[in-house]
């Protein structure tokens, strides 16, 4: 099942542009926050602050720690996330459609 994120998580996920070729989603939590399982089509992901969290994807956990200003490629996927670090989180995600 896809679930867009700002309908799962809408206090944690925004939109901050769309057109026909791309949507930016903006991420923020605080430690301890989890989101539900949702839906990222292929992406391009701008960490805005450093993090560490765990990612959750077919029941398998992957620990992920990220300084600020990092660019990656993240390739479509369900999952959930959780913030299990010190620090806020604060991204955004550039969708391809």
């Amino acid at each position: 099942m896809e679930q867009d994120p700002t309908t799962t998580d809408p206090q944690l996920y925004r939109v901050v542009f769309e057109n026909e070729r791309v949507r930016v989603l903006e991420y923020r939590d605080h430690p301890g926050d989890k989101t539900h399982e949702h839906h990222h089509g292929d992406s391009v992901m701008v960490t805005l602050s450093a993090f560490q969290r765990e990612i959750t994807v077919d029941s398998t956990v992957h620990p992920v720690e990220l300084a600020a200003h990092h660019v990656q490629w993240v390739p479509a996927q369900n999952h959930v996330g959780h913030n299990v670090g010190t620090t806020e989180t604060h991204v955004l995600f550039v969708e391809l459609k």
